[in-house]
């Protein structure tokens, strides 16, 4: 997550305030086709400040009749009228159905299923929608707002004047609807709210598909759905991951700082291409997207959400988003979306306040109010809120064929006292300070992720020792797939920031993590928390010169490699970026004119196919039975020494954690038979200084019994070997 950031203030379009006097809440029952008392029928508009009105009636033109000066005009006409007989000018000047004669398009299913959180669809049925209704294609609008006076929808249709197109409130469920037929996708709009305290509110759509580019803030009407997808074939072979037994080393990307053209960030369309190709010959078998749902504030990174339903328009539209997603899968990459639905920030356009009231938030600001990052929470107690965010999660991987969403700052969701001092938070029903609404709505999501896309996978970004995350719902867990090992990233980079001097009086650091490694299903990250905020990047903080500094990531990446559990490692790392990582600047491409970072880029890509083609690293990753210490004690000497087991490969790991050459360094391996290195990180054409093990001499004890292994052991080194024992 990202510290606070301030957010971008935006003026929204002006319209008139609302002026229905008659129909505030129901307009439909006053406006559109009304049969009469004498069998004939009547049609009602709504035009306000308009001198006059006409229509098309049976294919000619006609002037309505206006009726007082509110802006209702009235016409009579036959009884067989229909509204297919009738068509109403825009004020743009366009023939178009009469929006008030259609039924509602949300219906008393919707309704039931919203109000007990259960509408697993309803990303299809709230917020502006192409369809065809009653046979006349047009978008439908509806959008929660119980605690509204009056809403009405403006856009570039009716010149954002809100007092031409008053929604309808659809009962008790709080939701106002309104058809509008004859739109298209492109068309711009809000909701124009008016509280009960009768101030004028201009929304964006919670529910939209898409955005105005930034600053503007308008919501745009698209077709999700007209998206052609080549990749039937990965989603069906996604398959079963729930074992682990599968490589998984994962690059998170910013797409808007990944590469750019001069001072522009690169098209999705752009990206697909070439970050597909990057991964590939990389060998990183996911990318993870830093949050690319709409967002007003470039520095958030993303993480301070306005649209939940739709991708930034910073990088081309929903199906430019598709397409990246479509090609990655067609070349073999999988794609992960950071979701954020721990909290939004309070910009005046989206969801803070929305219809004057803590509709999305919880009304106490100790409950509803997050101090570090300045932003809103969720109200996971109502159920319209729960069903938003489940319906969001949902969109992700239905629409845009996603392979999973991690999770963000889920900690921050548990706890009721996350990032409070005391008298700042409010205890729980029983006292405690867990979030019981939050768990709840957590076990609810994975639930029906789980249920509707079973090869999905749902990542925990959890920074505490909260049990069970990644435990199944029948064991009373939170059931996400997987978790990312903060402990296990924080005691790696203290261990290899230091100074190899002092290394030996911290070797608990390294060991500390097996205790509890398989006590969940864990993903080792370096993430892009890592790389900011001063912490300087993770080449520059590596202690002694240069060449110690290449070594050292080295060394940091193999020992992540080489560990039980998935990988996740932030983009520029592999190419030696010294700067800490600024969202406004590309990657330092540039450095790959140097030696030394062509041949640290050489490093990574080969580790990283090495890991693909070794199942011993990766395939009992979240089992006691795949890892085995040989020596955890040698602080002396800063080594530590363990077997990766597969199902039929050994592999035996040696890290070197000083800048020392040890030439003969004895290895106790009861019965080994064989031993022969397969991968050495301190190689030439990596810029290492070349020590690598040829023929590895069995030592004999005084019996003529295998009692273990010599070794040379390079300086800030890791050593991989495949070994066999007599059986």
């Amino acid at each position: 997550m990202p510290s606070a950031e301030r957010t971008i203030p935006t003026k929204s379009k002006r319209s008139q305030p609302i002026q229905l006097k008659t129909f505030v809440k129901d307009p439909h029952t006053k406006l559109g086709l009304h049969a009469l008392a004498s069998g004939d029928k009547i049609i009602r508009l709504w035009r306000p400040g308009a001198p006059f009105l006409h229509l098309e009636l049976f294919g000619t033109q006609i002037e309505a009749v206006k009726v007082g000066n509110e802006g209702l005009f009235e016409l009579k006409v036959p009884s067989h009228t229909t509204l297919n007989d009738y068509r109403v000018y825009s004020q743009r000047g366009e023939l178009f159905h009469d929006p008030y004669a259609f039924l509602p398009t949300f219906g008393d299913i919707d309704a039931h299923l919203f109000g007990r959180g259960v509408h697993y669809q309803l990303y299809e049925i709230l917020g502006g929608r192409l369809c065809v209704h009653q046979g006349v294609a047009g978008v439908k609008f509806a959008v929660w707002a119980p605690e509204a006076s009056a809403v009405a929808l403006v856009g570039d249709f009716n010149f954002w004047d809100g007092r031409v197109n008053p929604m309808r409130q659809m009962g008790s469920s709080g939701v106002w609807e309104l058809f509008m037929p004859g739109l298209k996708p492109g068309e711009k709009y809000k909701f124009e709210i008016r509280t009960r305290q009768g101030n004028i509110l201009i929304k964006t759509d919670p529910y939209g598909l898409f955005s105005e580019h930034r600053p503007a803030t308008a919501s745009v009407i698209f077709d999700v759905d007209r998206y052609p997808w080549s990749d039937q074939k990965w989603m069906e072979e996604r398959g079963d991951r729930d074992k682990g037994a599968f490589p998984m080393n994962v690059y998170e990307v910013h797409l808007g700082s990944w590469k750019k053209h001069g001072e522009h960030s690169l098209n999705y369309r752009e990206l697909a291409v070439q970050l597909a190709s990057y991964c590939k010959e990389m060998g990183f078998s996911h990318i993870e997207l830093l949050p690319i749902s709409e967002h007003p504030l470039d520095e958030s990174w993303g993480y301070q959400v306005t649209g939940f339903f739709a991708v930034t328009s910073r990088y081309g539209t929903p199906e430019d988003f598709q397409f990246f997603v479509d090609h990655m899968h067609l070349e073999g990459i999988g794609v992960i979306l950071d979701w954020v639905p721990a909290h939004f920030p309070t910009d005046e356009h989206s969801l803070n306040q929305f219809d004057g009231s803590s509709l999305y938030e919880y009304a106490d600001p100790r409950q509803g109010f997050h101090p570090h990052w300045n932003t809103s929470i969720f109200n996971y107690g109502r159920y319209e809120v729960s069903n938003f965010l489940m319906a969001s999660a949902l969109f992700w991987l239905d629409k845009m064929h996603l392979d999973g969403l991690r999770v963000d700052a889920v900690a921050s969701m548990l706890y009721l006292d996350y990032g409070r001092k005391a008298g700042e938070w409010v205890p729980n029903k029983y006292g405690g300070h867990e979030n019981l609404e939050a768990i709840e709505f957590l076990k609810h999501l994975n639930s029906i992720v789980h249920e509707r896309f079973p090869s999905a996978w749902m990542i925990a970004e959890e920074s505490t020792s909260f049990t069970g995350v990644t435990h199944s719902l029948e064991q009373g867990g939170l059931g996400f797939n997987m978790k990312w090992n903060m402990g296990w990233m924080n005691d790696t980079l203290r261990y290899i920031h230091r100074d190899p001097l002092f290394r030996s009086y911290h070797q608990n650091d390294l060991t500390f993590g097996l205790l509890y490694a398989f006590s969940e299903k864990f993903i080792l990250p370096f993430s892009h928390d890592e790389v900011v905020h001063g912490k300087g990047a993770l080449l520059a903080k590596m202690p002694g010169d240069d060449w110690q500094k290449f070594a050292n990531m080295r060394l940091l990446y193999s020992y992540q490699i080489c560990q039980p559990g998935k990988k996740l490692l932030f983009m520029g790392a592999e190419i030696g970026q010294w700067n800490e990582w600024n969202c406004k600047e590309s990657l330092p491409w540039g450095l790959l004119q140097y030696d030394r970072h062509i041949r640290l880029q050489r490093f990574f890509k080969e580790i990283n196919h090495f890991y693909h083609v070794t199942a011993a690293l990766w395939e009992s990753d979240f089992e006691q039975m795949g890892f085995e210490w040989v020596d955890l004690r040698d602080t002396r000497n800063c080594v530590i020494s363990y077997m990766r087991k597969g199902k039929d490969r050994l592999l035996f790991v040696v890290h070197n954690f000083t800048p020392n050459f040890v030439p003969h360094y004895l290895v106790a391996l009861p019965n080994i038979a064989s031993m022969k290195e397969v991968f050495n990180t301190d190689r030439e054409e990596y810029w290492g200084s070349g020590k690598i093990n040829g023929l590895v001499e069995i030592v004999f004890g005084l019996k003529k019994e295998r009692v273990g292994v010599q070794l040379q052991l390079p300086p800030l080194a890791t050593m991989c070997f495949e070994v066999e024992f007599v059986i």
